[in-house]
Formats: C-alpha cells, sequence, structure tokens
C-alpha cells in the first residue's frame, strides 16, 4: 500500500460563482410563508441558467483536477470494462435476438441468429445512430413471425422516444418514424400488420424533440396503433380519455393475439386500471378503423376500473386470464378471472407467509417459472399455470435473476442471473425435459476479477425504531474491523424498488484498488417485503427512510468497518433525495456524499414533466397535510448551519452535528435529464452554497460543495460505456481525495 500525497495535502479556498437571490419569490403554503430565491433556475434555457452552470462546471474542474487517483480510476475501470458481455436471448419463430458488447463499444448491439447453431449477424447497431454515441437504443419490439423490428431511439438520454422501424430478413429501414412517443412499449399484433405504441400530443408551437430540455407537465396521453409503411398521420387513435388527462397506458398483446390489454396507472404507485379489446371481434379487424381519425376508438371493456390494486397480465386461455396482483395481498399472488364473469376472482397461487412473489413467466404451454424474493435472496420455482401446483424447485445461487425469456409456444427457457461476486451467467432449460436442468449457455468472464478474493454477506442492523433492515456488505475477505476502511454505502428506499445483488466492475476497483468496503442496505420504501415495506417508507412516513440509512451508517461505524470521517454516502434519484436528507439531518456521520439526480424540491417537484407521478410515494405541497410532510425533510428548505445554535430547539445540537460542518459534496446531474429536471440540483446547489457560506473567509464550511453537471446526457438511461467510465472516476476519484484514501497497487 502507498500513500499518495495528493491525498493529504488540503484543497486552496474555494470561490464559489454568485448566484443571483430573488427574494420577491414567497409562496405561501397553506399559511406558510415560503421563500424560493432560486426560482429562475427553472428556465433552464436561460442564459443566465447556463452561465451559472458553466460557472459551477469550473469549480468541479478545478477540485477534480487535484484528485490524483481521477486517472488510476478511469485506467483500471477500462480495463475491468474491456470484457464480453451478452443479455439473454429471445426468440420469435425460428430466430434468436440478443445483445452483445465486446468490451469497450459505446452500446450494446443487438444481433440475430437463424436458430440456435446458426451464425450471429449484426442486426442493429446503436453505435452507428451519431457521432459522439449521445443517441441510444432505448426499447425494442420484434413482431411475432420474427420479420420486422421496430425499436425507440433517444437523444442526450432523454425519455423521449422516437421509433424506427426495421426489416430483419434484409436490414433495410421502412419509412416510418413516430415522434412525441414517452412511457410506452412497442405492442405487436399477431397478423405482424403493425403495433400499438403510446405518445402525447404534439406541442402546438411545433417545437422539436431536440430544441432543449421541455419541463412542461406531461398531459394527455394516448395509445395509437400504427401499420407498416404508413406515416404517422394516418395512425389509428385507440384510447385516451380526457377525462382524465393524467392518466398513463401501456398496450399489450396476449400471445395468442386475440386481446390487447390496456394497463391504467396515473401515479408511480403499484396500482393500475385494467381494460381489455377483444381483436378477433372486431368487424375486418383494425383495417375498418382505418381514417377514423380518433371520432371512434378501440371498445375497451373496463375489467377492473378502480385503483385499488397492481394487475400485471402473465398468460391468458381464451376468456381465462391470470395476473400477478398485490390486491388483498402485499407480497403478491396469482389470480385469474373468466372475463365473461368479471366479478368472479380466485386465487391460483396464494400470498406467501413470508416471500415477495416477484415475477411469474408462463412457458411450455402449461407451466410457469415463478420468481420469489425472500430476505432479499431469489427463490426460482417450477409451477403449474392451471393449479398453481409446485411441480419443482430450481436451485439456484444467491443473486439475482434478472430476466427469464420463454415464451408458451417454446419449449426451451433462458435465464439470466447474476450476483455481487458473478459478473453473469445466461442458463438455458429446456422445461419440456422430465427433470429440466438449468444448463449454462453464456457465463461472463471478466479478466483481472477473481472472486475468492472477494466475499460478500448479509447482516440486519435495527434502525431508530427498532424494525430490522437487511444490508449487503461486500469487501476483500478477512479485513480486520478496525474502523480504518473507507465504506461506500449505498440505498434507494422507494416506489417499492427492489436493490438486489448485481454484479459492479466500479464496485470491484474500489475494493480491490482504494480499499472500500461496499454496502448496500435495503430500507424501507423498497419492495424487499412486500407492499408493507414500501409504504412503511412513502408519505408520512418517508422519514422512516432517512433514519433506516442514518442507521445503516452508524451500524458500520459501531461494527469496526469504518469511521465517519471515511464513510461516504450514495443514492441516485429517489436515493438522491435520500442522501441529500440524510446530509442535512447528520452532517456529521458522513466523510463524503454524492447525490445523483436528486429529487431536492419536495414543494413543487409534482410540476415539471412526470413529477406528479410521484406524488403517491411523497405527497404533495398543495394538500396541507402533505404539505406539513414534506416540509420537514425537503433538501432545498432544510440546510442548515450545523456549527450554529438553535434558541428553544431541544435536542438540535445532537441531531444536527453542532460544531461539525457539511461533509465533502458532489452533487451530479445531466442537462437533458427530463424526469428529475435538472433545476433540483441546480436550486440545492446554490442553496447549500450560500447557506453555509462556502468559499466565504472564516466559514467553518471549508469542505468542497461541487456539482457534476454532465452536458447531452439524461436521468442515467442510455449513457456510453465511456461516459459511464469517466463519471465513476470522477466521482470516486473526489471521494478518495476528501476522504484520504491511499491507493492500492
Amino acid at each position: 500500500m502507498g500513500s499518495l500525497p495528493a491525498a493529504e495535502e488540503p484543497l486552496l479556498p474555494l470561490r464559489y460563482p454568485p448566484a443571483r437571490r430573488d427574494d420577491d419569490i414567497i409562496d405561501d403554503y397553506h399559511g406558510v410563508l415560503v421563500p424560493d430565491p432560486y426560482r429562475w433556475m427553472e428556465d433552464l434555457d436561460s442564459k443566465e441558467v447556463k452561465e451559472f452552470v458553466d460557472a459551477q462546471a469550473a469549480v468541479a474542474n478545478t477540485v477534480l483536477s487535484t484528485c490524483e487517483h481521477r486517472g488510476r480510476l478511469r485506467g483500471q475501470l477500462t480495463a475491468l470494462f474491456d470484457h464480453p458481455r451478452f443479455r439473454a436471448p429471445f426468440k420469435r419463430r425460428g430466430s434468436y435476438f440478443y445483445f452483445h458488447n465486446p468490451g469497450l463499444k459505446p452500446h450494446n448491439t443487438l444481433y440475430v441468429q437463424h436458430g440456435l447453431g446458426g451464425e450471429p449477424d449484426v442486426l442493429l447497431d446503436p453505435n452507428t445512430f451519431s457521432d459522439d454515441a449521445t443517441v441510444s437504443l432505448s426499447m425494442i419490439g420484434v413482431s411475432d413471425d420474427g420479420e420486422h423490428l421496430a425499436y425507440g431511439t433517444s437523444t442526450s438520454g432523454s425519455d423521449w422516444i422516437t421509433i424506427t422501424v426495421l426489416r430483419v430478413r434484409d436490414k433495410q429501414h421502412l419509412p416510418d418514424k413516430l415522434s412525441w412517443v414517452k412511457f410506452s412499449r412497442i405492442a405487436w399484433t399477431r397478423d405482424g400488420k403493425g403495433f400499438f405504441y403510446s405518445r402525447f400530443p404534439a406541442p402546438r408551437d411545433g417545437g422539436t424533440l431536440d430544441s432543449g430540455i421541455k419541463t412542461d407537465v406531461n398531459l394527455n396521453h394516448e395509445v395509437y396503433y400504427h401499420f407498416l409503411g404508413t406515416d404517422q398521420s394516418e395512425d389509428v387513435l385507440c384510447w385516451t380519455d380526457s377525462e382524465h388527462p393524467k392518466y398513463i397506458y401501456s398496450p399489450q398483446v396476449t400471445e395468442d393475439g386475440k386481446y390487447v390489454i390496456l394497463s391504467v396507472s396515473e401515479t408511480s404507485e403499484p396500482v393500475n386500471k385494467l381494460y381489455y379489446c377483444d381483436l378477433s371481434a372486431l368487424t375486418n379487424g383494425l383495417e375498418s378503423m382505418k381514417g377514423s381519425h380518433g371520432t371512434e376508438m378501440l371498445p375497451f371493456v373496463k375489467l377492473v376500473d378502480r385503483f385499488e390494486a397492481h394487475y400485471g397480465l402473465i398468460a391468458n386461455d381464451d376468456t381465462k386470464f391470470t395476473f400477478l396482483t398485490n390486491k388483498d395481498a402485499p407480497r403478491y399472488k396469482l389470480s385469474r378471472v373468466d372475463v365473461t364473469e368479471p366479478e368472479s376472482w380466485t386465487d391460483v397461487l396464494p400470498e406467501d407467509e413470508k416471500a415477495v412473489l416477484e415475477s411469474a413467466c408462463a412457458v411450455h404451454g402449461n407451466k410457469l417459472l415463478v420468481n420469489y424474493l425472500s430476505d432479499v435472496k431469489y427463490v426460482l420455482q417450477m409451477r403449474s399455470l392451471a393449479t398453481g401446483e409446485l411441480i419443482r424447485d430450481i436451485p439456484i445461487d444467491i443473486g439475482t435473476i434478472n430476466w427469464i425469456s420463454g415464451r408458451r409456444v417454446d419449449s426451451e427457457v433462458f435465464v439470466e442471473f447474476a450476483s455481487f461476486l458473478t459478473p453473469g451467467i445466461i442458463y438455458r432449460c429446456d422445461v419440456s425435459a422430465e427433470s429440466p436442468e438449468m444448463q449454462v449457455y453464456r457465463e461472463i468472464s471478466v479478466p483481472g476479477f477473481d472472486r475468492k478474493d472477494f466475499e460478500a454477506k448479509q447482516v440486519f442492523y435495527p434502525s431508530k425504531d427498532g424494525t430490522k433492515i437487511p444490508m449487503f456488505i461486500i469487501s476483500k475477505k478477512n479485513i480486520k474491523l478496525d474502523g480504518s476502511h473507507p465504506a461506500l454505502l449505498y440505498a434507494y428506499g422507494g416506489f417499492g424498488v427492489n436493490i438486489t445483488p448485481h454484479f459492479s466492475v466500479t464496485r470491484v476497483v474500489l475494493m480491490r484498488n482504494l480499499g472500500f468496503v461496499t454496502c448496500i442496505a435495503n430500507i424501507r420504501g423498497g419492495g424487499e417485503y412486500g407492499e408493507d415495506w414500501h409504504r412503511a417508507g412513502s408519505l408520512a412516513n418517508k422519514q422512516n427512510c432517512f433514519d433506516d440509512f442514518v442507521a445503516a451508517g452508524e451500524f458500520l461505524v459501531s461494527a469496526g468497518y469504518t469511521s465517519p470521517t471515511r464513510l461516504c454516502i450514495e443514492g441516485g434519484s429517489n436515493g438522491g433525495l435520500l442522501v441529500a436528507a440524510c446530509m442535512n439531518q447528520r452532517p456529521d456521520l458522513f466523510g463524503c456524499a454524492l447525490a445523483h439526480v436528486g429529487v431536492m424540491d419536495m414543494l413543487r417537484f409534482h410540476k415539471f414533466t412526470i413529477g406528479r407521478a410521484w406524488t403517491c410515494d411523497f405527497g404533495c405541497s398543495e394538500n396541507e397535510e402533505e404539505f406539513r410532510w414534506l416540509i420537514k425533510y425537503s433538501p432545498l428548505h432544510n440546510v442548515r448551519r450545523p456549527w450554529e445554535k438553535k434558541k428553544g430547539a431541544a435536542g438540535l445540537e445532537a441531531r444536527r452535528g453542532f460544531g461539525c460542518q457539511y461533509p465533502p459534496t458532489m452533487l451530479l446531474t445531466a442537462d437533458h435529464d427530463d424526469r428529475v429536471v435538472p433545476s433540483h440540483t441546480l436550486k440545492f446547489l446554490a442553496t447549500l452554497q450560500h447557506v453555509l457560506r462556502a468559499g466565504e473567509e472564516g466559514s467553518p464550511q471549508t469542505n468542497p460543495i461541487i456539482a457534476r453537471i454532465d452536458r447531452k446526457s439524461g436521468h442515467g438511461c442510455g449513457r456510453s460505456t465511456q461516459k459511464i467510465i469517466d463519471e465513476a472516476a470522477d466521482r470516486y476519484a473526489f471521494a478518495a481525495k476528501m476522504m484520504a484514501v491511499s491507493w492500492i497497487d
């Protein structure tokens, strides 16, 4: 182990760019006056905002230029990323489609091979979409006959999608081009004549998708059917509802091709309405609707017309449909209904007493592969679709099943698996065999990584209220618990999202070359234990998420893994909110904070793009009771000087860490993030620098507060391999510098 002088040299005092404060902007929330002096930062295309961003980028570059591990990290990350990666194939008729990256290509390439032993051929290479790799492939849909590929592209990481169509046999593009697509899927009809998709109306001002970030609230989602070879103006409007402009629609065609199912949601909550249309009952099929121009929509039947539970289609046999649902089952179950008797539902696979039924895939006629999550570990089983009866358990290691690729018309299934110490295995299983076996079809190998050098374990620690919280700890083997190790603590804690074991090249580099202990806390707000766990960390219970995360940090310190000066916390999106809120509440506990694309303004998040859909987890400031929850933890509104006492606030010194300063902080955002718009981060950044008097002479806040603002990027999807490497090198070089971490050769 060698020490680098730069890791111990203090930074020269930073000069932060002044940000104009408009003290006239004050909002009245139910009698509480709340200033918003940086409201002007919500106009992301303004000259003033762009100048502020440029000035902050210069400050960040000044800091990063002193981080000597930066180049080494980039080199090590590049070396480890340079290995072949595969995704599980999926089958259409006799052809197999799969994604592959030989190593350092910006984006994965889509391949096709005719027959499992056929010669793989490049079908679509996203690396040719743009010279700078900022146009990415965001979704695909292959027709049932395998003849056509419809695919969506995104520019600069935006959620806005443009759909194009390719003929598979000769790789020729059709003239079809569909714009203003968002929150959609591509759902081909069985005849291969076209597909359903979802979009928003084009703006009345005639704007284009590449004219800049669009922050307007997304309203009036629509479902269309597109006939191959026609202009988008001829697409058939199949469903919209002007009385409910906030509804989001997701169409799906059943495997037998007879029905189109419409899932209707309003927020990110795991509840949806469920409509269906019998396509076989249409006189002359969908062709009969050509030229209707929205005067006549598909005759959808409302099977479930209440936002009471989640319903996900698993399979149908004519009029009998099987759904994965949390209706009266917070850990989920499988239920069946005959749509000719819509009030009569029966449970096929009841809710388990402990494990969460995460997914089910109907394969080979009447079989099911079901995937349970038990204490954040996966359990795979084969069951009967008809009865739910267990046929056999399918043994797997501790890890994550990322995807099961199979259909009822086929007997072979592909299962994609990974874990903290397993880069990836794709299993192939012939489920028609009397005793089906999981055979390794492809295994991903990372040169330079030896799993025998590392260990992963799960611990359970108590939160503030005594609730036991699971956490994975991954590190080199046989480390001494003497409090000396740098540690990286990550969590998400929202929207019922599960954070399960997965392989990370970045984590390997941190453990191997910087001696980090890396930790993932499965805090409340996620779905690791079902809907009850999710709801225990949402709405009025959101503080539980922060308490769980803080308790994870305290556990790591008390157990001897690390110390507060060497504990780095990290999270993105809802996890960015988590990091920012915990910084505010316990600045004394952390040695560094990395907050990615965080929701920082909890009073106005619902006013931009799809932010309104998050009120299910957060609440909304327009409701007085919910405003009272939000104002207590909103990162933007709770920045305080931890070195100052506050009269009359009992216990404030312990809660705020009296006498300390905020940890070194890097806020990360991207100029084209149209999900959590950059204004959140920019306003929070300016507030931190102003309130903490960062850079001012005599201020106790000497730790840097900087922002890494990526250009031509979005919320995180569609980034090139190089962007991923560059960002990881920057943020962890910053963390290593701030926590005086030495390089290990």
